[in-house]
């Protein structure tokens, strides 16, 4: 029994670290997140054995093998650059600690510890994990925006605003469908 409890606790103890270092999420850290140390330390919130995939190698897939893979709701907002309907995404309320990333090709984007509460009905960042996208200007409201996709799948994710919170001040906000959420601890 004793050695099971020790086991819990080693377990338990690199968790709580990275809860305590972090927070659940950026609004609790009162701006004082480094942001460095939350991009170079992402693989923190990695659960062990976790199905994503860490190249940047592009997949190129066609149309039709991409409507196979995808739901017609991804499919509209990642390869069609759609946009989900705000309050939608079970990702919203999403609190525990973990990995968010991209649905059509598992390459990690954020961390738990990157989102916060917006409130504008889809989930929100305030940085990223680096490396994970490329962005270009979108004229659809004419006003120009700047868009975001997956670096390895080029994926529409969402659009990046200049209306978060400290210490970046950007928004990365993006569409629920095009994120699966990797628990810290494994389940699903």
């Amino acid at each position: 029994m004793k050695r099971r409890n020790l086991l819990k606790g080693m377990v338990a103890a690199p968790l709580l670290m990275v809860m305590a270092r972090y927070g659940f999420a950026a609004e609790n850290s009162g701006g004082s997140v480094n942001v460095e140390e939350l991009q170079a330390n992402w693989m923190d919130l990695l659960a062990e054995g976790s199905d994503v995939v860490l190249t940047r190698e592009p997949l190129n897939l066609t149309k039709e093998e991409w409507k196979k893979i995808l739901t017609s709701a991804q499919f509209h907002v990642l390869r069609e650059e759609g946009t989900e309907r705000p309050h939608t995404s079970p990702l919203n309320e999403e609190k525990r600690l973990g990995v968010y990333i991209c649905v059509g090709c598992s390459l990690p984007l954020f961390t738990s510890a990157m989102k916060y509460d917006s409130g504008t009905g889809w989930p929100s960042f305030f940085t990223t994990i680096p490396g994970a996208f490329a962005t270009k200007k979108d004229y659809v409201w004419l006003l120009p925006r700047t868009e975001y996709h997956c670096v390895r799948c080029a994926g529409h994710q969402g659009h990046v605003f200049d209306d978060g919170p400290a210490p970046t001040g950007q928004r990365w906000c993006n569409n629920g469908v095009a994120l699966r959420f990797v628990p810290k601890t494994g389940e699903s």
